[in-house]
């Protein structure tokens, strides 16, 4: 068989890079080794799909933190805006939602899925599902993908979309970083990111927090001398072995990079009243305590966080449910009030690779050509969405990497093959 771009991997960039190729005029192919086209973008933003983010290009590509900043050239040539154009454009109407995510109006990844692969049909691009690549040859002219099958197919371009380690049962098992090797790519260390955290602390294997969720809190990772490395505002969960949640994940790859360095484990601050002071706080509760010296000091405090963190936070500051505010000593409030601002505890791993959402790690960018998404290395050879090494939040920033570094990948390697 003989085509003039191969597209492998049928997710979010693969299935941008196919409608691309083919927009430009190439024959184009589309192999993926997995039954349904699309695995991940069906469950993506909980089976709603969060198509992209309508922020500012700056911001999100301050949202992705790992190596954000070379997608700057591919945001000239096709950004979060054109993606939401682009949908519009198929027929998916989309709606913006909290921190700028935009999802389909049905509510259904399925609409999404289905406008990219009627898409591809009115394109005539080939797909072939249930096929896996078994290597990749590169030749002087073309290059052979050779299928599992021993079937053999010349192409001009070769585009790999194949995904990291993250999500395995979409089909991201890491494929395609042999492929790249053989072709003389460098893989940085792969490493797990937007993960849940693991902690052996006493109180999380007590169990006695687990399924409680602290809304808008202000999660910090600290360095060792005790200075935050990131902070993220939103909400987390403790779990029967560590933590989890957004603000989790957000923090996730900085605790993963700090045990890389060799550290056993990494210190985590909750600041439960983000838009409160310290000192005002104790002032405040100084005064209702003068006030009230007959009442117990729960019901004073009652309300002001979930009512199992603060009997926690409590019982950690040796304070008795019973005890009557006119008892209390300042040093336990102070103490108290400082848990509620700042309560620190250490988390020692995370959960592995298969249980993260987003891979760390991947194919070098300083190999990729930034608006183009060419290899450096290797003629015909083209790398977009998560096998590269670029990684963000969740919240819409990886996908909108994907089909981004999809769409230039696909138009260039159609204008490569047809030159």
């Amino acid at each position: 068989m003989n085509v003039q771009v191969v597209v492998i991997g049928g997710g979010p960039s693969g299935l941008m890079a196919a409608i691309a190729a083919a927009e430009n005029g190439a024959k184009t192919l589309l192999i993926d080794k997995g039954e349904k086209l699309g695995k991940k973008l069906a469950i993506s933003g909980g089976g709603r799909c969060n198509v992209t983010n309508r922020l500012p290009q700056d911001d999100v590509i301050k949202h992705i933190p790992g190596n954000g900043r070379f997608l700057y050239s591919a945001f000239s040539v096709f950004n979060n805006y054109d993606i939401i154009d682009f949908f519009e454009g198929l027929g998916v109407a989309l709606k913006e939602e909290d921190h700028g995510r935009m999802f389909p109006v049905s509510n259904s990844a399925k609409t999404v899925v289905n406008a990219l692969l009627n898409r591809l049909e009115e394109l005539h691009v080939t797909i072939r599902t249930n096929t896996p690549v078994e290597a990749i040859q590169y030749g002087d002219e073309q290059h052979t993908v050779i299928l599992k099958t021993k079937e053999k197919v010349l192409t001009n371009s070769v585009v790999l979309a194949v995904g990291g380690k993250a999500v395995p049962h979409t089909g991201s098992t890491g494929d395609g970083y042999a492929w790249a090797k053989t072709a003389g790519h460098t893989i940085t260390d792969l490493y797990p990111t937007e993960v849940p955290l693991t902690s052996n602390e006493t109180f999380i294997k007590k169990k006695g927090l687990q399924g409680l969720s602290l809304r808008d809190v202000d999660l910090s990772v600290l360095n060792g001398k005790g200075k935050a490395i990131i902070s993220h505002k939103m909400d987390m969960l403790f779990t029967h072995f560590g933590i989890s949640g957004p603000a989790v994940l957000r923090c996730s790859q900085f605790v993963v990079k700090e045990l890389r360095k060799g550290n056993k484990h990494v210190t985590m601050k909750v600041d439960a009243l983000p838009d409160q002071h310290e000192q005002r706080l104790l002032e405040d509760y100084t005064q209702l305590m003068e006030q009230n010296p007959k009442k117990s000091f729960k019901n004073l405090v009652k309300g002001i966080v979930p009512e199992r963190y603060l009997d926690f936070l409590l019982e950690k500051s040796d304070i008795s449910k019973e005890e009557k505010v006119a008892n209390i000593s300042r040093e336990k409030v102070r103490a108290f009030i400082s848990d509620l601002k700042g309560f620190t505890f250490t988390v020692n791993g995370s959960l592995p690779m298969e249980k993260a959402f987003v891979t760390g790690g991947g194919v070098s960018t300083k190999e990729i050509v930034p608006n183009t998404m060419q290899s450096k290395i290797m003629h015909g050879l083209y790398f977009c969405g998560e096998i590269l090494d670029i990684h963000g939040y969740t919240g819409g920033y990886n996908i909108t990497s994907a089909m981004v570094t999809g769409r230039v990948a696909g138009m260039n390697a159609a204008w490569e093959a047809l030159a």
